[in-house]
């Protein structure tokens, strides 16, 4: 059976948040581990582009866009 919190957007958007900004976190720590040059730009890229999509999450939230009003 599922569960009140579990049936509001909030909860699900809110976990997900929260693993995003784990997994940005986690990338951006490596970028000071790692020497290779294009390794270091990549793992930079992907922090943004997951940046993009927990600002996506947010967005939904709030009813911050056109698209999800």
């Amino acid at each position: 059976m599922v569960s009140e919190a579990e049936r509001d957007p909030r909860h699900h958007t809110q976990k997900m948040q929260m693993r995003l900004q784990e997994m940005i976190d986690h990338l951006r720590g490596d970028i000071q581990k790692v020497e290779e040059p294009q390794l270091k730009a990549m793992f930079e890229t992907a922090a943004e582009v997951l940046i993009g999509l927990k600002k996506t999450f947010s967005d939904y939230e709030q009813k911050n866009e056109t698209a999800w009003r």
